[in-house]
């Protein structure tokens, strides 16, 4: 199960709660940070379902459904929503919690259930002088014994006071027990949990990690290099091949270009002979012989060639 936040806010220009963005899942845990006294309701209130952001939208595994959020999902001690009183015992809170999950409620359960968990001597403490981690342990305990529950949200434990180590390292118990966990805190244990590497505490504002790909084998890189050098050698033997047919190209251009240039000079020189010319004066014969009837053929033939 996957829940998931885009660009969720409530209120007036995002005065209930700004623009935000988050995941969690099944078998992990998650914060995320909500300041002043009302945004970390709402934020828990909008993550379980159980009221609708003004933008944005909640999906869980892909899709809008507000109803399957409310059965799935606990919120667990959000101040002014979800929080027993301070004043009230903890065996009424158990014993309350007992009957909403539909087994035995009298308060005599309540102390078995406590004892049970290791708690029996706190049951006549009110639940607002619990230790802040024992305080949790029991809260969400009591929240997945309700049936269909897969996933909690734990709304601002720093509250209490205490070490973040102690209920962080509860809600990643819960997490390896199947559950979808996501607490939110202020920005003061925000830092605290990131300063605390062995907790291993992940953002679920953060950004999605970058895929992280193998570094090639030695036979792989020698087989990269080696097909590199021959495609390289193929475009060299290509260019040279293109560079000598230009050549040869030019130099057929060069042989024609002559050939017709020689061709020109020949027909100008022709032009030119005074021996050929007739244009100028056609009435001169071009025939210097007095006598024609003495022609020899040779004559015949070169005059015929003058003409």
């Amino acid at each position: 199960m996957k829940i998931t936040l885009h660009e969720v806010s409530k209120g007036r220009g995002g005065q209930a709660l700004p623009p935000t963005s988050l995941e969690f899942h099944t078998g992990a845990v998650r914060f995320a940070i909500a300041e002043t006294e009302q945004r970390p309701s709402v934020l828990g209130l909008i993550a379980s379902g159980r009221m609708r952001p003004d933008t944005g939208r909640v999906t869980i595994d892909g899709s809008a459904d507000n109803r399957r959020l409310r059965r799935t999902i606990a919120l667990v001690d959000a101040p002014d929503v979800s929080d027993p009183h301070a004043d009230i015992t903890l065996a009424g809170v158990v014993g309350e919690e007992l009957m909403f999950a539909g087994v035995g409620a009298t308060p005599l359960h309540s102390r078995r259930w406590l004892t049970q968990l290791g708690f029996g001597e706190l049951a006549g403490v009110p639940i607002g002088n619990v230790d802040p981690a024992a305080r949790v342990r029991i809260l969400c305990e009591l929240a997945v014994l309700r049936k269909g529950t897969e996933g909690v949200v734990l709304v601002s434990p720093d509250r209490h006071g205490g070490s973040p180590d102690g209920w962080w390292r509860i809600a990643s118990e819960f997490a390896d027990r199947g559950y979808a966990m996501l607490v939110i805190v202020g920005g003061s244990a925000a830092v605290a949990l990131e300063r605390m590497h062995e907790l291993e505490a992940i953002n679920a504002s953060g950004p999605i990690q970058p895929l992280i790909l193998e570094a090639p084998t030695d036979d792989e890189s020698t087989a990269d290099e080696d097909t590199a050098t021959a495609t390289a050698t193929a475009t060299a033997t290509a260019t040279d091949t293109d560079t000598d047919t230009d050549t040869d190209t030019i130099a057929d251009e060069d042989t024609d270009a002559a050939a017709a240039v020689d061709e020109d000079a020949t027909a100008l020189d022709a032009d030119t002979d005074p021996d050929a010319d007739t244009a100028t004066d056609p009435a001169v014969d071009t025939d210097t012989d007095t006598d024609p009837a003495a022609d020899t053929a040779a004559d015949t033939d070169q005059n015929g060639a003058g003409r």
